[in-house]
């Protein structure tokens, strides 16, 4: 690791605070309102902290006491910090979706990076997008960069038993409409669930993420998995502040860590972890945005044939809590190293192999070994086919292996609302062996491609004991859900993909093994159906969503829009008086 400095003239924060002219006099006088003294502009590293807290984003709540100590860091490693707001997405409450803002605030955190006085940036995220997006925007800005999850709540506890993040929600709602449940139960375990700050504590999409920040070698060693609570999570708050003002001094840019490489060693964390199936855009947007070449065939051939180490929920037993406990994300990786790039340099400046050399597992129940593994060939599965000529996924270790070959009769959803006014009507033409098909809830379709793909079973289904069925449709699923589901069908069907011509009745086949899905209707038929499709209309004429809906990429492409793909640079821009 080098201990050189880098000069005053070689930071680009000189060219706004190191200027001897009537601009410098302004650019400095206007941030020493404040309290800074003069020599904080005297060459040190300016480090942006980009936080996303918000009470509206209930995950990101502690992000105030977060940057604090990220300050502390960067101030004891010589450098000078700046904390700025970014666009806060919280998954609990923003509608439609979460995911339409993605882009927005990635476009909210490159700009900012770039348009101010920053040489290098902490990115703070915890909450599912905001993960992606942070890390997208930085990336096609291209500083130094280091990335801190806020953590995972606490475990949910209810009476005696532990209650997953979601997982619980799903479960336990279902329960309510098989009238197993009382509804005064389910709302008294509401405040059991979610009982401290922090994201999910399932293996849901924002601790898949976090645990992708680590595998991708953005975060430093123990970012996934210790609580929002938990000091150690404020102690990694400030050596991420210290190591970023290194990172500058290297030159360490964030292209440097998001290789190929550090892709494919995601790929595999992921497989090993039971990881969420919206890891697979997220990760192909932000591949895309630094110019590694991604896709969603890659997932397959990477990681599909590795086993689920990590027993947590939805895919198993245990909470993010105990994993943490267990030994965290470095004991998985440590276990799984032969496998993996573990030359990788990553944004401790240490390789993959050094961050986890000293790991261990303290808990076989929650780690389990690759010779003695959670559950075999667990790894995310692309399927093709007439349905889905782009492609669809499925988490194979969150569905029922019965289900895993299964031919059925399509019950059809034209939107998600339909499916809500139709699903509890007891004169639904439907039972288990049946395929339910949503559509129109994709990129452009809902828009923003809601997390509805694990639509809850019909009551009549339940009532049989019935705990799951094959649903397929353009939707994602929250990382926190279960079942055989299919999502992210490509094309969708807003865009005039197949999925748009499926009609009740059409006998449907999923083989997860044969990595197919095709629908029974021969090519005549469809080419029928498709000369009397209308395009679904659009769902404002006019603002953000019509130019998402306009500019944004299937899901097979990461979803992003299609004029952020790409690396712009960390120029500077011409004064601005």
């Amino acid at each position: 690791m080098s201990s050189r400095k880098k000069a005053p003239g070689e930071l680009r924060s000189q060219q706004w605070f190191g200027r001897q002219d009537r601009d410098g006099f302004n650019y400095r006088s206007w941030v020493k309102g404040k309290g800074v003294p003069h020599d904080q502009f005297d060459g040190r590293p300016v480090i942006g902290i980009c936080n996303t807290f918000s009470e509206l984003t209930p995950c990101n709540s502690h992000f105030r006491t977060l940057a604090e100590q990220v300050k502390i860091g960067v101030y004891e490693a010589g450098g000078f910090p700046l904390e700025f707001p970014v666009m806060s997405l919280g998954e609990t409450l923003l509608r439609p979706t979460a995911m339409l803002y993605r882009n927005l605030a990635s476009m909210d955190v490159e700009e900012s990076l770039r348009g101010n006085p920053v040489d290098g940036a902490v990115l703070l995220m915890g909450c599912d997008k905001t993960t992606p997006s942070l890390i997208m925007g930085a990336a096609s800005v291209d500083l130094p960069t280091i990335g801190v999850s806020g953590g995972p709540m606490l475990n949910g506890r209810w009476r005696d038993q532990q209650l997953g993040s979601g997982t619980g929600v799903w479960s336990m709602s279902e329960q309510v409409r098989a009238g197993t449940l009382k509804l005064q139960d389910f709302f008294e375990a509401e405040s059991c669930m979610h009982r401290s700050h922090g994201h999910c504590m399932t293996m849901g999409t924002a601790s898949t993420m976090a645990s992708m920040v680590e595998a991708l070698g953005v975060g430093l060693p123990g970012n996934a998995a210790y609580p929002a609570v938990d000091g150690r999570r404020n102690v990694l708050a400030r050596e991420a502040g210290r190591r970023i003002v290194q990172m500058v001094h290297e030159d360490q840019k964030l292209s440097s860590i998001l290789t190929r490489e550090a892709f494919e060693n995601a790929i595999r964390t992921l497989a090993a972890i039971g990881g969420s199936t919206n890891a697979v855009i997220h990760l192909i947007a932000i591949a895309r945005r630094v110019g590694v070449p991604l896709a969603i065939d890659d997932f397959d051939r990477l990681g599909s044939e590795l086993p689920c180490l990590v027993n947590l929920q939805p895919s198993g037993q245990f909470l993010m809590e105990d994993f943490c406990y267990a030994g965290g994300l470095p004991a998985v990786m440590k276990e799984i190293l032969p496998l993996l790039h573990a030359g990788h340099v990553t944004a401790s400046g240490r390789t993959v192999a050094e961050n986890v050399a000293s790991a261990q597992n303290w808990n076989p129940d929650v780690i389990k070994t690759r010779a003695e593994p959670f559950k075999d060939k667990a790894g995310i599965a692309v399927l093709r086919g007439n349905l889905a000529p782009r492609g669809a996924v499925i988490k194979p270790s969150a569905a029922t292996p019965a289900l895993m070959t299964h031919t059925g009769r399509a019950v059809v959803f034209e939107t998600i609302e339909d499916f809500h006014a139709r699903i509890d009507d007891e004169n639904l033409d439907v039972d288990e062996t049946c395929v339910l098909v949503l559509k129109n809830c994709g990129p452009k379709g809902y828009p923003g491609m809601a997390e509805v793909g694990n639509m809850p079973l019909p009551p009549k289904v339940l009532r049989k004991g019935i705990t799951d069925m094959v649903r397929i449709s353009d939707a994602r699923m929250s990382g926190t859900a279960y079942g055989t589901v299919v999502l992210h069908t490509a094309p969708e069907a807003a865009a005039g993909g197949p999925l748009a011509l499926v009609n009740n009745g059409d006998l449907i086949t999923l083989d997860v093994k044969a990595r197919r899905l095709h629908l029974h209707v021969d090519d005549a038929e469809l080419e029928r159906r498709r000369a009397a499709w209308t395009p679904p209309a659009p769902p404002l004429p006019s603002g953000y969503w019509k130019l998402y809906v306009d500019h944004v990429l299937q899901a097979d492409e990461g979803a992003d829009l299609d004029f952020l793909v790409g690396r712009r640079g960390d120029f500077v821009p011409r004064d601005n008086h």
